[in-house]
């Protein structure tokens, strides 16, 4: 007999697995059925099992979110020994023997002044491209806050992410999803699913209470993807062709003296990766990135001796992360959907890991179906919308290896071989050499990144798009934008205060709330 799937309500929506990504689920979907109490949610977290807990930075979207949320901004920055993030500063990801030490910004801002592309006159020119087109670059310079003391919460000058502890943010999202929206929270370690004859999963198995029914299931358990790849059987397509960069020596540095905050993250390149190097309030957080196929543990912990200092990081605990790059063949399957590293992991540049958590929940939250007889349709659509996504971010990664010019190592000279580009990269990139990039080119609302990103990225790293020709009248109104732009960064610089003195107003008198 064909099981009937109609008619069978969704009510009891479980999330297995806690740390970030569990707990932007629990408050996204907490958020949006707030009021209809007929809906319940239990997140099961694993009371033996540890989460990575080392995605420490965040892209302007995880604001909006928050706010969404009704987390207080204040707490986030006090609790979570948080500081702001203006940018991603890149350092010598171009050849030094060529571009001497070299570093650009990747900033936050719209580098469209009033709508006005300024990219084609900074093409006839020289000197830094975010410098030219945005007045937050001299902030960044300058270390100035991104906001006032005066401003509200989540309300900016400049536009700003932030950096924070893991775990503690984990811990700070627990307790707005339990005590706002009314999201239960088990500790259990699931060791088995029971499934009907549909195939959906009726049962969570678990070692302390049971079996426990539930009508949906969200797989947050981390690279495992316990769930929906070891159960459900969903095939794991691994990037490592494209995506050289399989493991990091992550360690957290503590201050020996009163600590310069930068408000932005360091990923400084070597010989076969890169590294991060995030100031939170209470210590560093620093990971080393690299290509196993490309360099041996023992010389990339030489290398992270020689940037964090031998004496120092002998006293500290550096953990090895084995890093799967790559993405499940699929994200929703049945009843069961991934979210977190459960879903895949492209690497830890530009933030992508809490960015792609919080856009999937945010997405799921928004389509979530009423009744089973919605879910083939919906998770069709779901699906359709995140490969677009997660291809186009592996795209944006990757571009930051494929346009670099450094020739010391064969790390980057593999990623400059066709074979590694996605095509659709490879696309872009021919068209941008004689173009310079439009909205145009970036057609879909799920582009992770967008125009903006591409702009500082391909020009911070001198991509060589064909200088265009300029009609006199573009030329007047660029060059006039350009001197607002200069006017504007003179004005922030006289209008905002330190980013260390912002955070220690915050500490003392909070932030208005919104």
């Amino acid at each position: 007999m064909k099981p009937i799937l109609g008619g069978v309500l969704i009510k009891k929506i479980a999330i297995v697995g806690g740390g970030t990504a569990g707990w932007l689920v629990a408050n996204h979907l907490g958020q949006q059925f707030r009021h209809q109490p007929g809906i319940t949610i239990t997140l099961i977290e694993s009371p033996t099992i540890a989460t990575i807990g080392v995605g420490e930075g965040t892209v302007p979207a995880i604001r909006y979110s928050l706010k969404k949320f009704g987390v207080s901004e204040t707490d986030l920055l006090t609790q979570c020994d948080a500081t702001f993030k203006h940018s991603i500063k890149f350092i010598n990801w171009l050849d030094k023997s060529k571009h001497g030490e070299n570093a650009y910004h990747h900033l936050f801002s719209n580098p469209l002044v009033h709508g006005l592309d300024l990219t084609s006159l900074w093409l006839h020119q020289v000197g830094d491209y975010a410098s030219f087109v945005s007045p937050q670059a001299a902030v960044v310079a300058a270390s100035l806050a991104p906001k006032s003391i005066t401003a509200a919460e989540f309300q900016c000058t400049v536009p700003y992410a932030y950096h924070f502890d893991a775990r503690k943010f984990a811990g700070l999202l627990h307790a707005n999803a339990t005590e706002s929206f009314r999201v239960q929270y088990v500790q259990a370690d699931v060791t088995d699913i029971r499934i009907d004859e549909a195939g959906f999963i009726t049962h969570l198995v678990t070692a302390q209470q049971g079996e426990l029914a539930f009508d949906f299931v969200i797989d947050c358990t981390g690279f495992q993807a316990a769930l929906l790849g070891e159960k459900l059987k969903i095939p794991f397509q691994s990037c490592a062709d494209q995506l050289f960069t399989d493991t990091a020596l992550a360690v957290q540095v503590p201050y020996n003296q009163e600590p310069k905050l930068p408000p932005y993250t360091l990923a400084s390149a070597h010989q076969a990766g890169w590294v991060w190097d995030i100031g939170l309030t209470s210590r560093r957080g620093v990971g080393f990135v690299y290509s196993s196929a490309h360099m041996t543990e023992d010389k990339a912990y030489q290398k992270l001796e020689r940037y964090v200092g031998k004496s120092e990081l002998a006293t500290l605990s550096v953990r090895k992360i084995p890093m799967q790059v790559g993405r499940r063949a699929k994200f929703w399957h049945k009843n069961c959907v991934a979210i977190g590293l459960s879903q895949g992991f492209v690497e830890p540049l530009e933030a992508t890991a809490i960015l792609l958590a919080d856009f999937s929940a945010d997405l799921l939250s928004q389509c979530f179906p009423a009744e089973r007889s919605e879910m083939d349709l919906v998770a069709e659509r779901f699906n359709q919308r995140m490969v677009h996504a997660w291809d186009r971010v592996l795209d944006f990664i990757k571009l930051h290896y494929c346009i670099s010019d450094r020739t010391d190592s064969d790390f980057w000279h593999d990623n400059r071989e066709p074979a590694s580009i996605p095509e659709s990269l490879q696309q872009k990139l021919a068209l941008w050499r004689n173009h310079v990039p439009t909205r145009e080119d970036f057609f879909s609302k799920f582009e992770v990144f967008d125009l903006e990103n591409y702009l500082y990225v391909l020009y911070g790293m001198k991509y060589p798009t064909k200088k265009p020709l300029l009609t006199p009248d573009y030329q007047a109104q660029a060059e006039l934008a350009a001197k607002q732009v200069q006017q504007q960064a003179q004005v922030l610089g006289s209008e905002l205060i330190p980013h260390q003195e912002l955070l220690a107003k915050i500490k003392q008198y909070g932030l208005q709330k919104v």
